[in-house]
């Protein structure tokens, strides 16, 4: 009964198990499932992502708003600091905005303006409700931005290399060029402090013309002071500088081209004092007088300008400035100049323009340099008698102007005394080809072309020419000078030469008619140097 009785209980908790197995296995399974917690997670990550996706989408929006103001700020302060243009600066900055549908925007502009500079801030901020992130509280972000443009003259060396040669008196490109000049020059003058910048013209055409003042600063020959011109050679123009100490030869005074006498009609050295080189000027009124007074003729030396040009920015001149100013012929405000190439705070500029292309450059041959000639003069008369031992009998003289052969010079016997001609004073007086062809060709026939006239001179040619203006242009631009060029109505030579010398394509103008006047003005303004200080 016992035994019939547990097992009848063991069976009934068999059952009582058997029935309740499918509720302790749902709560095991409830017990090992995590799908809500993921769900909940899930929930939690999906909104960690949308707060910053759409604090990135209001970022970008701020950034694009204030790339916007930066940008306008930018423009508007760069536009009213030009010294070009005559507006109130904070006018022009509230135009622009006001133009950009932003005159909201603008907090306030500052000027700062004097002789020679202008410096314009600009401030602007605005807000933007945010489209995302105002559910976490955050309703607005702000958006500053400013901007300071300021254009001003501080140290300028100037040279302007001028071609003068004959063709300038054509086509009215002379008068084109003069009033091109002069307002380069009051453009310069305008916005420039007194003693910031100086200004050097260098005219040039077969030669140039130093003037007496400022080549007695170097060690020239002395066979005669006709000219104010030196024949430089090839190695001259591989560096920008030019020793006082190193002899340089005198070019003769002499016209290869006329039959001229008293005065010769083309000396290749000018001797018009218009055509001189001045040096470091800041005196507006003699600039512009001296432009204004240029007078055309002659072949084209674009090297030689260009040397000079140099020269006048190369700091081994400040000894020669230095005199110059105690001589009083360049201000003293221009004391340690030119000053050295690597000076952080002056700006070395150089203008060379031409309407040609390098010609041949003419200079005596060493034997019709110096010394006496063989050409005697009576001033009282005006007569030459020459002397020409090689004539048959004891008369060697030979009197031109009759055809007569006498023991002794026209003058000794008449009125007046005949006087000896040096080279230099024979070729200051008459041009090579009136001596050959009126006192030596009666004598000599056809012999005398080559004695006197193919023999005294020689010359550089253009190729030669066009080499050493190119390595003049590459030193100076080594040496950190700006080399602007203007070819104007220029051949292709001319303008080729023009644009290897220049410091970049965009310095070099290729220009006809008026539109010099546009490169001039485009390159006084590119001197000025406007530019963004933040």
């Amino acid at each position: 009964m016992l035994v019939q009785t547990a097992k009848y209980c063991a069976d009934a908790q068999t059952k009582e198990f058997r029935e309740s197995r499918p509720m302790v296995g749902w709560l095991n399974n409830f017990k090992r499932d995590e799908s809500g917690v993921l769900v909940v997670f899930s929930v939690f990550f999906f909104l960690i992502i949308l707060l910053v996706g759409g604090l990135g989408v209001d970022i970008m929006r701020t950034e694009m708003t204030r790339t916007r103001l930066q940008h306008a700020a930018d423009n508007a302060a760069l536009a009213a600091a030009d010294l070009d243009q005559i507006l109130d600066p904070t006018a022009v900055v509230t135009d622009y905005f006001t133009k950009a549908g932003m005159a909201s925007y603008l907090d306030g502009v500052t000027v700062d303006e004097g002789l020679g500079y202008r410096i314009v801030d600009v401030d602007v901020s605005t807000t933007i409700n945010t489209q995302l992130i105002h559910m976490v509280g955050i309703d607005t972000m702000s958006i500053g931005a400013a901007s300071t443009a300021e254009e001003r003259i501080d140290s300028v060396e100037i040279s302007l290399v001028l071609d003068i040669s004959g063709s300038m008196g054509s086509n009215s490109r002379l008068t084109n060029l003069k009033v091109a000049a002069k307002e380069f020059v009051d453009t310069i003058m305008d916005t420039s402090a007194p003693g910031k910048v100086s200004i050097s013209i260098v005219p040039y055409a077969t030669q140039v013309s130093a003037g007496p003042t400022l080549l007695a600063q170097y060690n020239v020959t002395a066979e005669h002071s006709y000219s104010d011109c030196v024949n430089f050679v090839s190695t001259d123009f591989s560096n920008t500088s030019l020793s006082t100490a190193d002899q340089l030869q005198r070019t003769g005074p002499f016209d290869v081209w006329s039959y001229s006498t008293d005065p010769i009609t083309y000396p290749v050295c000018n001797v018009d004092t218009a055509s001189d080189i001045r040096a470091l000027s800041m005196d507006r009124a003699v600039l512009k007088a001296q432009i204004d007074s240029l007078v055309a003729g002659g072949n084209t030396s674009i090297d030689v300008g260009m040397k000079w040009g140099t020269v006048l920015l190369d700091p081994g001149t400040q000894g020669v400035i230095s005199n110059l100013i105690a001589g009083g012929s360049v201000p003293a405000e221009f004391a340690g100049r030119p000053v050295a190439y690597d000076s952080n705070d002056t700006l070395k500029v150089i203008v060379l323009m031409t309407d040609g292309q390098n010609t041949s450059q003419y200079y005596l041959t060493d034997d019709y340099r110096s010394g006496n000639s063989n050409v005697w003069y009576n001033a009282q008369k005006n007569r030459y008698s020459i002397y020409y031992p090689s004539h048959s009998g004891s008369n060697d003289y030979y009197w031109p102007h009759n055809g007569d052969w006498e023991d002794h010079p026209y003058g000794d016997n008449e009125s007046g005394t005949a006087v000896r001609m040096t080279f230099p004073q024979l070729w200051n007086q008459v041009s090579v080809l009136w001596n050959y062809y009126y006192n030596y060709r009666p004598i000599m026939g056809s012999a005398a072309a080559n004695a006197w006239y193919y023999d005294v001179w020689d010359y550089v040619g253009s190729g030669t020419k066009n080499a050493r203006l190119n390595t003049i242009c590459g030193a100076a631009k080594t040496n950190g000078v700006v080399v602007y060029s203007i070819g104007f109505e220029a051949p292709a030579g001319g303008q080729s030469v023009l644009q290897s010398c220049a410091s970049s394509d965009s310095h070099y103008y290729d220009v006809d008619g008026i539109e010099i006047r546009q490169a001039f003005s485009a390159i006084a303004s590119s001197i000025r140097k406007l530019k963004l200080t933040n």
